[in-house]
C-alpha cells in the first residue's frame, strides 16, 4: 500500500531566550512528551503528535540543545554586563540629571546613546546566531524523526496523523490511499445530479484526478527582540 510523509515543517525551538538577558536565568522546564497516538486496534487509525515537544524530548534533542546554551553562556553574560552598564547610567541620569550642567548632560546621554546601541547590536547579532544554530539542531532532527514517524506509522496501521503543535498544515502523515475520497466524492455528486458523463470523443483521455497538496512549510519565526 502506498502512503505519502506529509513534509515536516521547519521548526524553532525556544529553549532558551537571549532577550531576557537582564534577568536572572531560569532552567528551562523539560518538554512535555508528545502525545499519544490513538491506541484503537484495526485498520485506519488517527493519530496525534506534539512534533515539537518530540524533538525537544529526544536524547539527541535533549543533548544538542543543552551544548548550544552551554556555548552561548559566554556570550549571555557579555551581554548582562553591558546591559547593567547602561542600567547604571540611567540611573545615574535620573538620580543627579537636574544637577548637571549641560556640558556634563549631554556627555552622559551620549555615554548612554552609544552604550544602548551597542547593546542592541550585539543583542541581535547574538540572538540571530543562537536562531541560526538553533533552527539547524530542530530541523536536522526533524528530517531523521519524519521516517522513524512514517515507518511507526505503517506497522501500526494508522491511517492520518495529526500534528498539535501549531504547524500550518495539522495533518503530518497520511496514508493516501486508505483517505483519499476524491473519487467516492465525483462518483457520489455524479449519481446525486444525474448528469450523464458526456461521449468521449477520439483521442480524448479522461481528466487525472487531482493530486492532493503538499503541505506548505510555516515560516520560520525569528527571535524575539528585546524589550526596550
Amino acid at each position: 500500500m502506498t502512503r505519502t510523509l506529509a513534509r515536516l515543517v521547519p521548526v524553532l525551538i525556544f529553549l532558551f531566550s537571549l532577550a531576557a538577558f537582564a534577568q536572572t536565568a531560569t532552567p528551562a522546564a523539560p518538554a512535555a512528551a508528545a502525545p499519544a497516538g490513538a491506541t484503537a486496534s484495526g485498520p485506519g487509525k488517527i493519530g496525534i503528535v506534539n512534533i515539537r515537544g518530540a524533538i525537544v524530548s529526544t536524547n539527541e534533542g535533549q543533548r544538542d540543545f543543552q551544548a548550544l546554551q552551554a556555548k552561548f553562556s559566554p556570550k549571555r553574560n557579555e551581554l548582562e554586563t553591558l546591559n547593567r552598564e547602561v542600567e547604571d547610567l540611567k540611573n545615574q541620569l535620573s538620580k543627579t540629571g537636574d544637577k548637571l550642567n549641560q556640558d556634563a548632560r549631554d556627555n552622559l546621554l551620549r555615554q548612554i546613546d552609544t552604550k544602548q546601541k551597542s547593546l542592541n547590536r550585539a543583542l541581535e547579532d547574538a540572538q540571530n546566531d543562537f536562531g541560526a544554530q538553533e533552527n539547524e539542531i530542530a530541523n536536522r532532527i526533524a528530517q531523521k524523526l519524519a521516517e522513524v514517524l512514517d515507518k511507526y506509522a505503517k506497522q501500526n496501521g494508522y491511517a492520518l496523523i495529526f500534528d498539535t503543535s501549531g504547524q500550518s498544515s495539522p495533518v503530518i502523515w497520511a496514508d493516501v490511499n486508505s483517505v483519499d475520497v476524491t473519487q467516492a466524492l465525483v462518483d457520489a455528486y455524479n449519481a446525486a445530479t444525474g448528469v450523464s458523463a458526456p461521449p468521449k470523443t477520439p483521442g480524448s483521455a479522461a481528466a487525472p484526478a487531482p493530486k492532493p497538496a503538499p503541505a506548505k512549510p510555516a515560516p520560520a519565526k525569528p527571535a524575539g527582540k528585546p524589550a526596550q
